[in-house]
């Protein structure tokens, strides 16, 4: 074989040369730090004069880190990746950057954590950009009224705490209750909505992250979904910065002029997560040990959801925080600063749930501040026909805990009341659509009910769903021919429920004898 190290050698020469006459002189000034100590998620560091707020730091060993406290003489800094050989005395830079994350149409589907590194075991390439996490909100000429309604999918949120694009909405209540649940069934509803979903689980247990993302795999929400996932074991700062990198993928979508759904899991975790980083670095507590600026930090990244107006692309981000009480205390710290930041809340109650009423969801502690005026107009009648009417059961009900004497009128409201509170049960994961829920909301201020086992309306409620899907009806169709078409379906209905009960089914019907006579069995 011939030699070619004379010819290797003239050309790195040849190279150095070209280096040296194209070498410009100039001061380069570099600033260089000194790790004093870390532990527990934070690193304090001396030098590096020109830091501030929010800069990245790279150590010598690989880390990284995130300026979060300034001093006179050290910096507090929440690590970001942490290594084995992280220990004092380790050299620190500035990278001259801020903390973002990749943003675009290729995380639909994706499982990432805060810093955009996947977690799915599959690389991320092609990318739109590069967006930073903290950014300003939308400025109040850019945005618009909430005027299109979100559909959860959920029949009493629906009907009596509607929400609108753009609006941010909190569910709060104990843990238990069902808060994430309601939370899934509105990402799953999504589907065919042309809305993207951006789910961020801050500190929760690892099988519940692998539980939530097998729940929208399942039933094929992941496709227009990214997840971001910071979980009890991942560090402290990765954690806090959870939830602003999922407004920061929502917000570039929301440009864009998409409508984009982000939920919250939960911000009670991550509010106790910036109390832990802010007590470590030595800032002042407050009320309950929480930093001052708490509110602040909640208001900065809620406030980042809203609706825009056409001239800006019309897109919107509607949020739903969640965040957890104890004992139903919602005068709680979090609980109040959350529901003053928000635009009304879903408050799940532990007595309904014991009770059996599920969604647990108390309608007299419930309120949506603007989600009405999104509504559309025939469900936002029929609904408040119907509100009137389940308000008025709630006070009667407590007369019957006493034994006392009823006069007929009050008879028939707690009846009709009963009757819909067994209308508003509805299982998880199993979402409902608009069409349904004029369908039921008619017939039951139509008195169409009146005569139902309280014990058949859920079978009759699932025949009715099924006979809607096939209707041509629609929100906008006279309220005269829901009527007359409601009364038509309920009828047939209650006969094919009768017949089931004796044991047999007509032929005709959909479902056949042989399921027929399954539900017979299994009902008796």
């Amino acid at each position: 074989m011939k030699n070619n190290a004379p010819e290797m050698a003239t050309s790195l020469l040849e190279r150095q040369a070209q280096w040296l006459n194209d070498y410009q002189p100039g001061v380069r000034i570099s600033e260089q730090g000194c790790v004093v100590s870390v532990g527990d998620g934070i690193v304090w560091i001396k030098g590096l004069p020109s830091a501030a707020m929010d800069d990245i730091l790279t150590f010598a060993d690989g880390s990284r880190a995130m300026v979060f406290d300034l001093t006179r003489e050290l910096i507090g800094a929440i690590l970001l990746h942490q290594t084995d050989a992280l220990t004092a005395g380790t050299s620190v830079q500035r990278s001259g950057m801020t903390l973002s994350v990749p943003v675009g149409d290729v995380l639909l589907g994706r499982i990432i954590d805060p810093l955009g590194t996947p977690l799915d075991d599959t690389s991320l390439t092609a990318y739109t950009r590069l967006q930073a996490l903290e950014s300003t909100s939308p400025p109040i000429t850019a945005r618009d009224f909430v005027h299109e309604p979100l559909y959860t999918g959920i029949k009493i949120i629906d009907t009596l705490i509607p929400i609108g694009k753009g609006q941010r909405q909190l569910l709060i209540g104990d843990e238990g209750l069902g808060r994430s649940s309601i939370a899934l069934d509105t990402v799953i509803n999504q589907r065919g909505q042309d809305i993207y979903c951006v789910y961020v689980l801050i500190g929760q247990k690892r099988s519940t992250v692998v539980s939530t993302i097998d729940t929208l795999r399942e039933y094929s929400a992941l496709d227009y979904t990214t997840v971001v996932v910071a979980e009890a074991s991942s560090l402290p700062g990765l954690q806090h910065l959870a939830p602003y990198a999922g407004c920061a993928i929502a917000e570039f979508w929301m440009h864009q002029g998409r409508d984009v759904l982000v939920i919250y899991d939960d911000l009670s975790t991550h509010a106790k997560t910036y109390r832990e980083l802010s007590l470590l670095l030595r800032r002042p507590p407050g009320r309950e040990a929480y930093p001052g600026d708490i509110f602040s930090i909640h208001a900065r990244l809620l406030e980042r959801a809203t609706c825009l107006n056409a001239s800006h692309g019309g897109g919107s981000i509607t949020a739903l925080p969640i965040v957890e009480t104890k004992l139903g205390e919602i005068a709680a710290y979090i609980p109040t600063n959350l529901i003053s930041i928000t635009d009304g809340q879903v408050y799940l109650d532990q007595g309904l749930f014991a009770g059996g009423f599920r969604p647990a969801i108390d309608i007299a502690l419930s309120v949506s501040r603007v989600g009405g005026q999104a509504q559309h107009p025939r469900i936002k009648q029929e609904a408040g026909r119907m509100k009137l009417d389940y308000l008025q059961f709630l006070e009667l009900e407590v007369f019957t805990r006493f034994g006392a004497r009823l006069e007929a009128s009050m008879e028939v409201a707690i009846h009709r009341g009963r009757l819909l509170r067994e209308i508003l049960k509805q299982e998880r994961f199993s979402p409902t659509s608009v069409s349904f829920q004029m369908a039921w909301l008619v017939a039951f201020n139509e008195g169409l009910f009146e005569q139902v086992d309280p014990d058949d309306m859920e079978a009759l409620l699932e025949r009715l769903e099924q006979t809607v899907r096939q209707s041509s009806l629609n929100l906008d169709s006279p309220r005269e021919q829901w009527v007359t078409a409601v009364a038509d379906w309920l009828s047939s209905s209650v006969t094919w429920i009768r017949w089931t009960r004796r044991g047999w089914a007509p032929s005709s019907t959909r479902y056949g004898r042989s399921r027929a006579k399954a539900s017979s069995s299994s009902a008796g």
